[in-house]
């Protein structure tokens, strides 16, 4: 029995091992965009939660379900909105970091196969200090609702 109990002692200590880097980024929540088979790219929203002391910046993301993952945020000149690359989102200590349609992003170029709604999407996050967090999310279509409420805010007076 005791030789069991060796080897199972020494496989929990090294699996807390590995995560206790990264289990202080949490997914909170995220969904990469469901598109038409014909679009070869899209974008993944998610939020993380910080839990430590120290700010972290994510600075790159890489997936299997595409050829390259780019972190985009979408920033306004001369009331043009443009999408831009950026270098990495910081996400505050003991904050968030929210990903969404109408800012920072993940766009996910040249799918490596179409995304089937429901499907799970791996992503390994990686941060500037060297943590990385395997996350994955699932694919769903962008919720009408959601863009009919934020058509509504503009127009309350």
């Amino acid at each position: 029995m005791k030789a069991i109990f060796k080897h199972l002692f020494n496989f929990l200590v090294l699996s807390s091992v590995s995560f206790a880097a990264s289990a202080n980024i949490v997914l909170v929540d995220g969904h990469v965009r469901a598109m038409p088979a014909s679009v070869p790219n899209t974008a993944a929203y998610f939020t993380l939660a910080n839990h430590t002391a120290n700010a972290v910046t994510l600075v790159a993301v890489n997936t299997p379900a595409a050829k390259e993952a780019q972190l985009h945020t979408i920033i306004e000149e001369n009331g043009m909105v443009k999408m831009r690359q950026v270098d990495g989102f910081l996400i505050p200590s003991h904050g968030t970091l929210t990903l969404q349609s109408t800012g920072d992003h993940v766009m996910l170029l040249s799918l490596t196969a179409p995304l089937v709604v429901d499907n799970k999407v791996p992503l390994e996050l990686i941060f500037e200090d060297g943590q990385q967090l395997m996350i994955e999310l699932p694919v769903l279509k962008q919720a009408a609702t959601q863009e009919g409420e934020q058509v509504d805010h503009h127009h309350h007076h």
